[in-house]
Parts: structure tokens; sequence; C-alpha cells
């Protein structure tokens, strides 16, 4: 790729984002013809990779950031977002339309997880940066939304995938079974007499303790189905153990 003109820089694409790249250009090496007005991270963006999963970039040697300006002769180091991410906070998420398995699985370990079945685009990100959570999308239109404080691109079409990219990403702490996995809500413990009115009587018979959400009062028990949410737990602590 040194055969370029006087006129062209080159990016060097770090083989962990060549996947947002065109299947016809998915070469480590991309030209652009820097125009004196174009920024990096435009550039970046235009060869389709959004700039919230681009970590150190460096020109030469020299480490710059997105609103670096290109220059004829530049050569482009373009790396991923280290990994695990550092935030300033433990991480608060905010997942798409798309990612409701997701989201379920996340406030299953107890990771603070939003989700709407019915939220545009717009109020997504209203809603990430007024609480100030990490977007989590599949979508690279969504990430490259100006406004957006903060969003991350899920890998994976298996909800197992994608919760363990989410993982090695940002390694959250685990606290599972303490968020309602309907609403978000925190669990706090309940007496069986107390939520017994809500209750079947069969689930009265077998099960004595019992956990209720703060924000919409459902109603949780280890039940028929507990087997298969614990093998999640059991797999995500193990994964866990084996990024610290």
């Amino acid at each position: 790729m040194r055969d370029m003109t006087q006129r062209d820089a080159l990016l060097r694409i770090a083989p962990e984002l060549r996947m947002f790249l065109p299947v016809s250009r998915r070469q480590e090496w991309q030209r652009v013809a820097p125009d004196g007005s174009s920024t990096l991270g435009h550039h970046v963006e235009s060869a389709g990779i959004p700039l919230t999963e681009v970590g150190p970039m460096t020109v030469d040697g020299r480490g710059v950031g997105p609103s670096h300006q290109l220059a004829a002769g530049d050569v482009v180091e373009v790396g991923p977002v280290p990994r695990p991410q550092q935030l300033p906070r433990e991480p608060r998420f905010l997942l798409d339309v798309h990612l409701g398995t997701l989201a379920r699985r996340l406030r299953l370990l107890g990771i603070d997880a939003a989700y709407h079945n019915d939220m545009d685009d717009p109020a997504l990100v209203v809603q990430a940066n007024e609480e100030r959570r990490v977007l989590l999308t599949q979508d690279r239109g969504l990430l490259r939304r100006r406004a957006l404080w903060l969003g991350a691109y899920v890998r994976g079409s298996r909800p197992q995938d994608q919760l363990r990219d989410l993982m090695e990403r940002f390694a959250p702490p685990l606290r599972p079974w303490t968020r309602c996995t309907a609403c978000n809500g925190e669990l706090t413990p309940a007496d069986k007499e107390t939520v017994a009115a809500r209750l079947e009587a069969g689930t009265r018979r077998s099960y004595d303790a019992y956990g209720q959400c703060r924000a919409c009062g459902q109603v949780y028990w280890h039940g028929a189905h507990s087997g298969h949410l614990e093998e999640i737990v059991r797999t995500a602590r193990a994964w866990a153990g084996s990024l610290s």
C-alpha cells in the first residue's frame, strides 16, 4: 500500500474493526484523500466504523484524537476500544428494541439494564444521555448520532454470545437475583404471608422464600424454570472469573 499518491493518507484498520467495513473493502489498509476540512473521525466513520468502537489512534506513532486533520502522506493506526473499557462509574445500560433477551439476562445478573420495546432512536439517545447509560445496539447508524454521549455495538447473534461480548467489554459487577427481569427494578425479600394472595396454591405449598420488585410488585421464587436461569448465572460467573 506504499504506492499511494502524494494526496492520499492511509488508515490501517485493526482486525477487530474490519467487520464494520463493507465486504468489498474489508482490507487492512484503507486509502483516503484528505480534503483540508474533514476530520480523522469523519474518515473513519465514512469507512463504516462507528467511533464508539474505536480506541487509540496514532499518526506516525503519535497519538491523535478524532478531531485530527489528516494530511497527505499520513499513516494512521486505528485500534479498537481496549477491553475492559474503563468508565467513570459502574456501567448502566440502555438496550434498543432488538435486544430484549439480552436485557433480561443482564437483569438476571443484577446489572442495571433499561429496555423499552416501543422507543424510537431519538428517545433512546435522550434517555441514554439524561441517565448516563451506555446505549447498546447493533444499529451502526444509531451509534453515529452526534448527540449520543456513549454507546457500544453488541457483537453476536445469540443472546449468550452477546452477553459474553458485553462482559468482556465492560466487566460489570454481577449481583444475581437482585433485579426484576420484567422492569429492571430492585428486588427485596418478601414474607410469604405478604405475597400469598398473588400466588397459586401449588406455589404457596412448595416454596417459602420470595422476593418482590420494589417498582412493579412482581413476585419471584425459585420455580420450575430456575435450572435454566441458574445455568446462565453460573456461566456468567465463570466468564467473570476468567476476566479477573
